[in-house]
């Protein structure tokens, strides 16, 4: 049993994928000699070598086209994005080829290529390097996107991630990459990779969420118990695809649902988890699917994200307004 880091979680799952098939190859700016902007591939270049872990030009396009050709000739290639708002140069590539060879291909080509995306806000960065994207990806066929919560599972979710044949836009909350917990290696992983885990039980209502938010809900959930509220923390990790029992049961249990994320809150991922739940558990709810999400602006400068991010007010406020009806 060891205390690690999130970051540090992703990046020794990043080493035994490599050590257990060498076709594992990582590739991205930076990646190499300075182990990555926020240092989660430290040390891989110096014990895997330069051909395995590849530092790239300045050029998200020409990373994931060059992770297709190597993914169509066998290998697992893992593309680090610096940051969140660096992916769009390379948008029209997973959206064209890496969600649709195996389509097109009817079956006989896979794309087994893991996408890391630093996302959310938090860490007052400039303009471009806090962007909350996930719902580009969860909207495209082919695609599968998941989001780690915490260092346990950023170290067995990464791997998870690359042992998929399907492409993954795997998504890292860059706020807390410094997070830590208890890992035993030893101890197989408790979820497959597309599962729901209930983090918190609870009897009042459900706070579903992933990412930067589950710490944020968690911490709403013991607030609430001042009120003698009881509050159940659902961490989604998959966005797409959805985990439809875990949050149909969590529900049908609580009769009351929260969804909270940092993305924009008009056709976010909560809006397709409410209609979900409201097409299943109509006659379970006690009162409508509230959400509390980033509002439907550009990402505000540093200063203002305060302002803009779901807090711990704005999640007991949502709280608040689903259990006065």
């Amino acid at each position: 049993m060891t205390k690690i880091s999130l970051g540090k979680g992703i990046n020794a799952g990043l080493r035994a994928a490599m050590e257990n098939d060498p076709k594992v190859v990582i590739l991205g700016e930076d990646i190499g000699k300075l182990g990555g902007v926020f240092r989660v591939t430290e040390g891989l270049q110096k014990d895997f070598g330069e051909d395995r872990v590849i530092d790239t030009p300045l050029a998200e396009s020409g990373i994931i086209g060059t992770a297709v050709g190597l993914a169509l000739r066998g290998y697992r290639p893992v593309c680090e994005i610096q940051f969140d708002g660096f992916v769009f140069p390379a948008y029209d590539q997973i959206i064209n080829q890496v969600a649709k060879i195996h389509y097109r291909s009817m079956g006989k080509l896979r794309m087994p290529i893991v996408i890391r995306i630093p996302f959310g806000g938090g860490i007052g960065a400039v303009e471009h390097h806090s962007e909350s994207p996930e719902t580009l990806f969860a909207h495209i066929a082919g695609l599968k996107v998941v989001a780690c919560g915490d260092p346990v599972d950023a170290y067995w979710m990464i791997q998870q991630a690359i042992t998929s044949d399907d492409p993954v836009v795997f998504l890292e909350p860059k706020r807390r990459y410094h997070e830590k917990a208890e890992l035993d290696e030893s101890v197989p992983p408790a979820l497959p990779l597309h599962k729901a885990k209930v983090v918190r039980e609870g009897t009042d209502a459900t706070l579903f969420c992933y990412g930067p938010m589950v710490k944020t809900c968690l911490q709403a959930a013991e607030a609430a118990l001042e009120d003698g509220r009881n509050l159940e923390v659902v961490d989604l990790r998959t966005i797409s695809p959805l985990d439809l029992r875990t949050i149909f049961d969590s529900v049908k249990k609580t009769r009351r649902a929260v969804i909270v994320h940092e993305a924009p809150f008009s056709l976010g991922p909560g809006a397709e988890v409410a209609a979900r739940i409201t097409e299943e558990c109509f006659y379970h709810l006690e009162a409508p699917v509230l959400r509390v999400a980033g509002y439907d602006t550009p990402y505000p400068p540093s200063r203002m994200e305060e302002e803009y991010l779901p807090d711990l007010d704005r999640v007991l406020d949502g709280v608040d307004r689903v259990m006065g009806y």
